[in-house]
C-alpha cells in the first residue's frame, strides 16, 4: 500500500512539473498591423501554434517585419504579393507559385516562409454588373483587357489596385466609400470597380471577375518566421494553417470581426470548426 501511494505521488509530481514547464514557456509573438485582416490572420496563426501545445500571442505593431528584424517579433503572417514587392520591389512574377518561389528567394537571411495557402488570398479583381458580363459573355478579367478603351473603372480611395492588367493601363476614378463606388456600378455610372477577392463588401449583384491566366499578381495568405527559432513542430502549426483556410472562410471570418466579434475568438472558432490535421501531431 505504501508503496502504491509512493509511485502515485510520483506520478503527481511529474504531471505537475511537465505543466509547469508548459505554462512557463515564452509566448511567441506574431506580429500583426492595426487592420482587421492583418489582426485576424495572425489571431488565426496564433491560434494554430496554441493547439499545437506552443503559448502564443498577437502583438498589434507600427510595422511588423521591422519587429521581425529585431527579434521582438516571431512571426508575421502576410500576403505573398505584397511581401514580394516589400523584399524586391518590381519583381513581375504574377501566378501564385511564382510570387510564391520568388518571394522565398528574396527573403532576407534569417527569415524564413512557410507554406503559402492556395486557396486563401485577398487579391485585387475587377467587379462587373451580372448585366455586363452577359454583354461581354465572359466572368474572366481577360474580357475586360479586351475592351480597355470603353472601360469605365472605379476605386474606392485608399484600395490597392495594379496600375496596368496584361496590356491594358485605364484611368480609374476614385470613390469616397466602396459603397458608393458599388452605387456607381450598380446604376452604370461605371461598368467595372476595383475591389479584392476577399472583400466582405461586395454586393451579392455585383460579379467578379476570375483570373485563371494569373493577369493580376497573386496575393496568397502567408507567414514569415525567424529562421531556426521555431521547433519542426511548431513550423507545423503554421503550416497547418494553408490546408484549412480558404477565400470564402476568411470573407466570412472579416464580416464576423466587421460586426464587432473579438478577431482571437473568431480566429479559434474557425479552426474549431476546420481542424488542423490531427493526423500530424
Amino acid at each position: 500500500m505504501a508503496a502504491r501511494r509512493l509511485v502515485a505521488a510520483l506520478l503527481t509530481a511529474l504531471v505537475v512539473a511537465g505543466c509547469g514547464a508548459q505554462a512557463g514557456r515564452p509566448s511567441i509573438a506574431v506580429g500583426a498591423r492595426d487592420d482587421v485582416v492583418s489582426t485576424l490572420v495572425a489571431n488565426l496563426y496564433a491560434a494554430a501554434l496554441r493547439i499545437y501545445g506552443t503559448p502564443a500571442h498577437v502583438a498589434v505593431v507600427s510595422d511588423p517585419l521591422k519587429g521581425l528584424d529585431t527579434a521582438d517579433i516571431t512571426v508575421v503572417p502576410g500576403f505573398t504579393g505584397r511581401l514580394l514587392e516589400t523584399f524586391a520591389p518590381g519583381a513581375t512574377a504574377r501566378s501564385a507559385a511564382q510570387v510564391y518561389r520568388e518571394l522565398v528567394s528574396a527573403l532576407p537571411e534569417g527569415v524564413a516562409a512557410g507554406d503559402y495557402a492556395e486557396a486563401a488570398e485577398d487579391k485585387p479583381a475587377l467587379a462587373v454588373s451580372e448585366a455586363t458580363a452577359k454583354d461581354w459573355r465572359s466572368r474572366e478579367v481577360t474580357a475586360a483587357v479586351r475592351r480597355c478603351d470603353k472601360l469605365d473603372i472605379g476605386a474606392a480611395v485608399g484600395a490597392p489596385y495594379p496600375k496596368t492588367v496584361g496590356t491594358c493601363a485605364p484611368a480609374v476614378r476614385e470613390y469616397p466609400s466602396a459603397a458608393k463606388l458599388f452605387e456607381s456600378l450598380r446604376v452604370r455610372q461605371l461598368n467595372a470597380a476595383w475591389t479584392s477577392t476577399a472583400d466582405p463588401d461586395i454586393p451579392a449583384d455585383a460579379v467578379v471577375l476570375g483570373d485563371r491566366t494569373a493577369l493580376i499578381r497573386a496575393e496568397n495568405v502567408v507567414p514569415l518566421y525567424r529562421r531556426n527559432e521555431l521547433t519542426e513542430m511548431q513550423v507545423l502549426a503554421l503550416n497547418e494553417v494553408a490546408g484549412v483556410l480558404d477565400t470564402a472562410g476568411l470573407v466570412q471570418l472579416r464580416r464576423q470581426v466587421a460586426a464587432g466579434a473579438d478577431p482571437a475568438l473568431v480566429a479559434d472558432g474557425y479552426l474549431a470548426e476546420h481542424p488542423l490535421g490531427a493526423t500530424s501531431r
